[in-house]
């Protein structure tokens, strides 16, 4: 058993998580290894931000937690236990499991020295690094992630966040309505969400002359959501070499976040 790390799960906020965690594969050897210090090593590393190999020794062996984490990741896993938390979370909250709203946006930050991959400059806010696209309901919850190069436009990567968001199927059946800020603004990006996933865009642009902090209206919960995931310092840059697996800490960040407010 590990010490009592702040960022481990409680044995009731295990249980609970526990019920959407996939079973051994049948034919292979028995599972040895406790699920409950598997997953809070992972999740240690995800708040404290360190790397694999720098895992407390009272972890499991990180080449074996590191394996959960990688064949989760490929195998869509972590995205599958996710929505799961997402859906219970709105029925939680007295809504539908499907939204009717989503708001979109993007965030840049700065990638680490050895990341090579999907990395490029974003000329407006100067970084260079990669930008996170996240498209979220109206309780902050994510739906879709998508992560790639700081220099991609915000109408070009909201495409591709938008079409993971339409994949989901009868997940967003009842999403009508996208609201984006100016980034995302133009007849062609609109024009081309009602043809594709047949939604309507909504912008909503900052007053003009006002200086400081603006609450936005629908807006400033995607930004809420941001500031949810600085709470994770493996998140604060991009430490990843791949894109999909900045996705994964993403989506896990929302998972600890979800079933700390379930259980």
């Amino acid at each position: 058993m590990s010490k009592a790390y702040p960022s481990n799960l409680t044995r009731a906020q295990y249980e609970f998580l526990c019920e959407i965690i996939p079973p051994p594969k049948p034919g292979g050897r028995p599972r040895e290894v406790d699920m409950w210090e598997i997953l809070n090593a992972i999740f240690y590393v995800l708040v404290e931000g360190c790397r694999w190999r720098a895992l407390p020794g009272d972890f499991p062996p990180w080449q074996t937690v590191y394996t959960y984490f990688r064949n989760w990741r490929k195998d869509g896993t972590w995205v599958k236990i996710h929505d799961q938390l997402r859906e219970w979370s709105r029925i939680e909250q007295g809504r539908q499991p499907s939204p009717s709203e989503a708001i979109i946006d993007s965030q840049s930050v700065k990638s680490a020295a050895m990341v090579h991959k999907a990395v490029g400059y974003d000329a407006g806010k100067k970084i260079k690094g990669r930008k996170r696209f996240i498209i979220v309901d109206t309780l902050g919850l994510i739906l879709r992630v998508f992560v790639t190069a700081a220099s991609v436009g915000e109408r070009e990567g909201g495409k591709q966040a938008l079409k993971r968001v339409k994949q989901m199927g009868k997940a967003v059946f009842r999403l009508h309505t996208i609201w984006v800020d100016g980034g995302f603004d133009g007849e062609p990006f609109m024009k081309w969400v009602m043809d594709f996933c047949r939604w309507i865009v909504q912008v909503v642009l900052r007053p003009e002359q006002t200086k400081g902090f603006v609450l936005l209206k629908k807006r400033w919960k995607v930004e809420r959501t941001f500031g949810w995931l600085m709470g994770c310092r493996r998140l604060v840059r991009d430490y990843e070499l791949l894109p999909e697996t900045s996705e994964t800490f993403i989506y896990l960040a929302m998972i600890r976040i979800m079933v700390r407010r379930l259980a």
